[in-house]
């Protein structure tokens, strides 16, 4: 099977990226960036470290993520499963990126950029929801910003409820938990008390 090894190669097969591909990095958030950016209820969270790499769902009201001016990204820290497995790499390697996603469109936004933990008790508090402040918020100053064309939203039909499947045809959260632990932890139970323990914990 032959594999590529080179630039050259890569480049002979795609050739060079029209203009348009590439007049659309920018290194700030502009007017335009950030309309797309306060529209997103969903972002991917992408980062690295001595253990590997990681991709985090992040999601929140839309505008989760505050443009803080055109070089700087907030996003609040909400409550998870304590892994913490990004905020642990951005320690030691701050680089970040991030993929919005906004129900309805195929536009896609990137953001690259290098992050830090924040936890100032103001800050925390202005991304206070119910009362509920996060334990930290991911501050990232931005270095590239781009959209992506909409051809990977529109090949998988992203946003057509008419493709979307029942849950109840996929192995469910507690029967993956209970598979893996020899049903020590998971099972129904687990998928029972969901609904109600999410609830409380969302924020």
């Amino acid at each position: 099977m032959p594999i590529l090894s080179t630039l050259e190669e890569l480049e002979a097969i795609y050739g060079a990226p029209a203009e348009t591909s590439t007049i659309k990095e920018v290194g700030r958030i502009t007017a335009e960036y950030r309309a797309l950016i306060a529209a997103s209820p969903f972002a991917v969270l992408a980062s690295g470290g001595p253990e590997g790499l990681d991709c985090s769902p992040r999601g929140d009201e839309r505008g989760f993520v505050r443009v803080q001016d055109e070089k700087t990204l907030m996003m609040p820290d909400r409550r998870g499963n304590n892994r913490v497995d990004t905020l642990r790499n951005i320690l030691r390697d701050p680089r970040v990126a991030l993929l919005f996603m906004i129900p309805g469109s195929g536009t896609t936004i990137r953001v690259n950029g290098r992050a830090h933990i924040a936890t100032d008790a103001d800050l925390l508090a202005s991304f206070a929801v119910n009362g509920k402040a996060p334990r930290t918020v991911i501050v990232i100053a931005v270095e590239s910003v781009y959209f992506q064309c909409a051809r990977a939203i529109v090949r998988a039909d992203l946003w057509n409820p008419e493709k979307h499947l029942n849950p109840k045809s996929l192995p469910s959260p507690g029967q993956i938990l209970a598979a893996l632990s020899e049903q020590r932890v998971g099972g129904e139970a687990y998928d029972h008390a969901w609904p109600d323990r999410a609830e409380k914990s969302l924020w």
